[in-house]
């Protein structure tokens, strides 16, 4: 499977998809950053009047709602509509689920566009399925990641999605497989935006493949893979941030074959 992996990021290079981003006020240059340094082509509109011309341009749209409002969660739910009708890749991180009653409320609207993948941590992916009342701590997770799977596999049943849980293992699900990624570095919890940046790979990767779910264990090991290597060089969070970025455009084919830690059940 590793060449398979291996091979979604060079098809991303070649291919350079272009992919729209409705995300948060925090994250945009990080975001359009990260995928600058993978070879995708990055788009930030938000702007009611143009958000279905932008989905029809690109070939896939990330959808995240950190810094959540009134108009831009119209915007969000009109690109969402167009995705949705026109067959076109999407991806939903839903910063926050569970925090209060309006984000539920528009994430409640936006999975009826049955996004191609969710990707969020434990804690969120609990509080969209409605599992339990596990309490969502803003961004950061107050739930394992395991403890998410059978909420995972409701939101499977329900949209028909591939969901991604993050964590200190990353766990990929769809309605037949299990996907477990054991990459990453403590470290990278302490860069802001850095889960915003795996669903805007995610939503890459995802572009230019039909197996959604092998593309997201691809993008999800690469980004897992280059904070280990960048937190080697890195003296704390803000220089790990930059050394992400060089190593997601500079990372080699041995350095991602010795250090992938992925495994199926």
């Amino acid at each position: 499977m590793e060449n398979n992996l291996w091979n979604y990021i060079q098809s991303v290079k070649k291919q350079s998809p272009l992919i729209h981003n409705m995300t948060n006020f925090v994250v945009m240059n990080n975001t359009a950053n990260a995928l600058l340094a993978i070879g995708a082509s990055p788009i930030m509109a938000h702007a009611k009047s143009e958000v279905k011309d932008m989905v029809a341009i690109s070939n896939a749209l990330v959808i995240n709602i950190g810094t959540l409002d009134e108009y831009w969660s119209e915007s969000m739910l009109i690109a969402a509509e167009e995705a949705h009708h026109s067959k076109k890749t999407w991806v939903l991180d839903p910063v926050g689920a569970g925090a209060t009653a309006f984000r539920d409320e528009i994430l409640e609207q936006l999975l009826e566009f049955k996004p191609t993948v969710i990707r969020g941590n434990a804690s969120e992916i609990i509080a969209l399925a409605k599992a339990n009342k596990t309490i969502t701590k803003g961004v950061d997770s107050t739930a394992e990641s395991n403890e998410a799977i059978t909420a995972a596999k409701y939101l499977i049943q329900q949209y028909e999605s591939v969901v991604c849980i993050s964590g200190a293992t990353d766990i990929i699900i769809d309605n037949k497989d299990t996907y477990f990624v054991e990459n990453g570095h403590p470290l990278m919890t302490k860069v802001t935006g850095l889960g915003c940046s795996a669903s805007a790979i995610v939503g890459a990767f995802a572009a230019i493949s039909e197996n959604k779910t092998e593309s997201t264990v691809a993008a999800m090991s690469l980004l897992g893979i280059v904070g280990e290597l960048a937190e080697k060089i890195s003296q704390g969070p803000g220089s790990l941030q930059v050394n992400i970025l060089d190593k997601l455009y500079n990372i080699s084919e041995q350095e991602f074959f010795d250090n992938v830690k992925v495994s199926k059940k």
